[in-house]
């Protein structure tokens, strides 16, 4: 019989790098969990991904910034969100004093889904 894991558990010293663990991965979807504590996305990068996301943060917290808005989206613990295809966004801020754990769904949307917000 299998063992159960723990999403909370087992993570990476605190000055790692940004830790990015797939759990499942299927034609359709791609389940990961990223481990994040003071880790931004490179000045002047931009996310912009082929396929659907939606993230749920499990603790910590952190801000994402979308392209063409001026003010970044706060999200703390039990926070979620789906980012469609094709929304450029950044990762601003992610807590430095604490782990910074995100649930991951990667999938095929809709075409022409709306932007969050």
């Amino acid at each position: 019989m299998k063992k159960p894991a723990n999403l909370l558990k087992n993570l990476p010293p605190p000055d790692a790098e940004e830790f990015f663990e797939t759990l499942l991965d299927q034609p359709d979807f791609r389940l990961e969990r990223i481990v994040s504590q003071g880790h931004v996305t490179p000045p002047g990068e931009w996310y912009d991904q082929d396929r659907d996301e939606w993230i749920l943060l499990l603790s910590g917290g952190a801000t994402l910034l979308f392209e063409h808005e001026e003010q970044p989206v706060r999200l703390e613990a039990g926070d979620h969100l789906h980012l469609p295809a094709h929304v450029r966004h950044r990762v601003e801020w992610t807590d430095p004093a604490q782990s910074t754990i995100w649930l991951a769904l990667h999938f095929r949307g809709k075409v022409g889904a709306a932007a969050p917000g």
